[in-house]
């Protein structure tokens, strides 16, 4: 994959992300959401792709580097978390075509 995905790449998150889950179903305070999303990255958030970490995770898969763009944090995200904000690059359906691979084959 990092020899394919073509850098600058700008990702946003599939769906909420597994600390979101509580927050986007409605369990939990929206108070408390908002306060954590300025610490945690969100599904929501817009990310610039920096680098591929060298190690695979057994149950994540591949694991990226990125900085939020609204405040340039960095974090380490599955990769299969995420997708490229520009539909018609081709990062768009490599990235798609890897999460759904990725999800059917863990």
């Amino acid at each position: 994959m990092k020899n394919h995905v073509a850098i600058p790449c700008q990702l946003t998150g599939i769906e909420d992300f597994e600390w979101e889950e509580a927050y986007v179903f409605g369990f939990g305070s929206k108070r408390e959401y908002q306060e954590l999303k300025e610490t945690q990255p969100s599904y929501t958030d817009k990310f610039f792709l920096i680098s591929f970490i060298e190690d695979v995770d057994e149950w994540y898969g591949l694991l990226v580097r990125v900085q939020r763009l609204c405040d340039k944090k960095q974090f380490v995200l599955p990769l299969a978390d995420l997708k490229s904000t520009d539909r018609k690059s081709k990062n768009y359906q490599l990235l798609d075509d890897y999460s759904v691979w990725f999800v059917n084959n863990r």
